[in-house]
Order: C-alpha cells, then sequence, then structure tokens
C-alpha cells in the first residue's frame, strides 16, 4: 500500500487503537471487538508477547480490510521486523532517527513520538509523516496541543496518553489529525470478563465523536 493511502485511512477513521495485551490470543480477541465497531486501523505494540506474529495472522485474516501498524517500536531492527509482517505504519513513543529512516526507506508511515516543541519540530524535520504528543495528557491535553499547533499550523499531530471518550472531541477541535487511545478503548478487562461488545460500543462512540467533531451541525 502507497503511503499517501495510508494516511488517508488513518485520517479518515481518526482513531488508532493502541493495542497492549497480555498474550497474542488476547490481542486477537481485541481486534476482533474494535473491527466489528468499525475501527480498522490497528497499532500493534511491541509489549504484546508474540506481537510480529500477531501482526501476521492479522494480515492473513484482515487482509486489505484492517490497517496495520506496529508500535513501541525503537529500533531499526523491528522496523523491518514489523514491515515485514504486515505494519503500513510504525509508531514510538519517542523520537529515534534510526527508526524513522529505515521507515521511509521501507515506504512506510513514520510516527514517532515527541513532547516539546524542540523534540516535535525535530522529528517532524527528520521525516516523520505525523508526530505523536505523548504522555500529552500529563502538559496539559487538548490545550498543549493547540498551542504547538499555533507556531507550527503545518504539523500533523497524533495525542496519545489521556484520549478518553470525555476528552476526545477537545483533542479534534484542538487539531489532531488522529486519536492514539489507550486502556479506555482498548480494554483487556472486557475481553477476559467474556464481554467484548463492551469494547466494540465503545469503538462505535469514538468513530461517531470523530464524525461528530469533523462535521458540526
Amino acid at each position: 500500500m502507497h503511503s499517501e493511502d495510508t494516511k488517508k485511512w488513518i485520517e479518515q477513521i481518526g482513531v488508532m487503537p493502541v493495542l497492549r495485551a497480555r498474550s497474542e490470543k488476547e490481542g486477537h480477541a481485541l481486534v476482533e471487538a474494535l473491527v466489528a465497531g468499525g475501527v480498522t486501523v490497528m497499532e500493534v505494540t511491541m509489549t504484546v508477547p508474540g506481537a510480529v506474529d500477531l501482526l501476521r495472522v492479522l494480515k492473513k485474516e484482515y487482509g486489505h480490510k484492517l490497517l496495520l501498524g506496529s508500535g513501541t517500536v525503537t529500533d531499526a531492527e523491528q522496523v523491518e521486523a514489523t514491515v515485514d509482517a504486515g505494519a503500513q505504519f510504525v509508531v514510538s513513543p519517542s523520537f529515534h532517527p534510526e527508526v524513522v529512516a529505515r521507515t521511509k526507506e521501507l515506504g512506510k508511515v513514520s510516527i514517532p513520538g515527541a513532547l516539546t516543541p524542540t523534540e516535535v519540530i525535530t522529528a517532524w524535520r527528520a521525516g516523520a509523516d505525523y508526530v505523536k504528543i505523548f504522555p500529552c495528557s500529563a502538559v496539559g491535553g487538548a490545550p498543549y496541543l493547540k498551542a504547538l499547533l499555533a507556531p507550527f499550523p503545518d504539523l500533523k499531530l497524533i495525542p496519545t496518553g489521556g484520549v478518553t471518550l470525555h476528552t476526545a472531541v477537545d483533542f479534534l477541535r484542538a487539531g489532531a489529525r488522529a486519536l492514539g487511545v489507550g486502556t479506555d478503548l482498548v480494554n483487556p478487562k472486557a475481553i477476559e470478563e467474556g464481554q467484548p461488545e463492551k469494547v466494540t460500543q465503545t469503538a462505535r462512540k469514538y468513530l461517531e465523536i470523530v464524525q461528530q467533531a469533523r462535521n458540526p451541525a
């Protein structure tokens, strides 16, 4: 898939679940529940046991119906392994020049993490397609995102950390291109309790918020 198509897909859905699970089985169950709710973008983090294998399984099962990415990637070797397994975008919690460079060399979308204005612009100038603002809530949430965009209006930012159903609309109105969402959406407890429908319902609510924020009445 061309990187421009990947970016269009990310922004169209507007929600990027950060998949952290205790096992490949739990991770797969969470993905099923999210897809059932209409969320077809998935960041599989390297903290999931067997993350690369899970990417391969998901790629085989969903094909072009699911946009897969890898997360918590901190070196070029992980970039290569996850792209080979089906990742179309690569996310990091911090900025690693070699990760951005290798991701771009492979024709995939690069989303490094940064927080301060200096870090953000450094990551952007290194070739990032988006910059993940993490942990965004720890430094003010949506107002901080808006403040970053004031001097740098061309930046494409994805806030992560503190994004919930209650804060999502504020982040979108502040200029977020998409939302990195953790346990508020990717809820392992719901899977453990045999209630995947809770994840599915939350996924639908997030998509509704994205549409409402982008198309206010």
